[in-house]
């Protein structure tokens, strides 16, 4: 009987969705009410949509650079942007919602993740002065540290019974997870839940199953790959690509993993199909996110049309 690798390596062969020469692609994140996968290329600014029921895709947005992003309830997005910018996405117009952060001038947001009470974690790169950080907006629009230090605040998860969260650091090659109450947001008690060595790749984006197991995208491991509880490496799906990025499930079933990469700008080095978007059939269920329910004033006003 072949292993679960072999099997997977076999009849699992990730397809190319659409290729928008991304520098940086991430953040893909299904939309429940569009049925559609959006994802975005960090530093050229843009943002993009995959219908797979017409098997169309387009750009919709560029701007700023967005490093990551969630659904409000209402179905509009929520950029989390360079200079510690947040704004809310609505048919095309662009809201301030926090017009900066004065610790956060000089670098951007990357992952970020909704949590079930409509809270959003979201992590800032390190600058040449000090290391990145992870902030929690409340609901109210206050914005609060929870960690400092981090190398590289990447994939973000909830495991299923909301009393876990994991977070990885790129830079330090782990994956951690923390003793987390979903009625404060308080994250406490962090410990190492999987390692990596430099021929692995970096940890990167992160999403659980249904099943509560952790799958990570391998930033120079040209993979993503399921966790065991230990930590370890399970189930492996390889891309034609060396920089993998993130992944999330989408569809009406949530059984569609798409993945997204790095490098096209360096194709040469990369691959031909860095930095496209790739989809995986049927290697599990997925789980729905969260919305953020960040309260947005009615008396804001929109900045400018992208």
């Amino acid at each position: 009987m072949p292993t679960d690798k072999e099997f997977d390596s076999k009849n699992h062969q990730p397809t190319l969705i659409a290729d928008y020469a991304c520098e940086t692609g991430e953040n893909p994140l299904w939309h429940p009410f569009e049925q559609k996968l959006y994802w975005t290329d960090i530093p050229t600014g843009r943002l993009f949509r995959y219908d797979p029921a017409t098997g169309n895709h387009e750009q919709c947005y560029e701007g700023r650079p967005v490093g990551g992003f969630t659904i409000q309830e209402d179905g509009s997005l929520l950029l989390f942007m360079d200079r510690g910018t947040v704004a809310l996405w609505r048919d095309g117009v662009l809201t301030d919602v926090i017009s900066e952060l004065p610790e956060e001038l000089s670098t951007r947001f990357n992952d970020v993740i909704a949590d079930p009470r409509g809270r959003v974690f979201c992590g800032t790169m390190s600058t040449p002065e000090r290391k990145g950080r992870l902030y929690r907006l409340d609901t109210d629009r206050s914005c609060h540290m929870v960690l400092e230090d981090v190398g590289c605040s990447n994939g973000m998860a909830f495991s299923l019974d909301w009393k876990t969260f994991y977070h990885a650091d790129s830079f330090a090659y782990e994956i951690y997870v923390y003793d987390y109450t979903v009625e404060t947001g308080l994250l406490e008690n962090r410990r190492v839940f999987a390692r990596f060595d430099e021929a692995d790749g970096l940890p990167d984006g992160l999403t659980l199953d249904a099943e509560g197991r952790v799958w990570t995208a391998l930033w120079d491991g040209s993979s993503v790959v399921r966790l065991l509880p230990s930590g370890e490496v399970d189930r492996r799906i390889s891309l034609p690509t060396r920089k993998v990025t993130s992944l999330t499930f989408g569809g009406p079933d949530l059984r569609d993993m798409y993945i997204t990469t790095a490098g096209g700008h360096t194709k040469n080095e990369d691959g031909d199909s860095a930095g496209g978007l790739f989809c995986v059939k049927d290697q599990a269920r997925g789980r729905p996110e969260f919305f953020s329910r960040i309260a947005i004033p009615h008396d804001i006003t929109p900045l400018r049309k992208p």
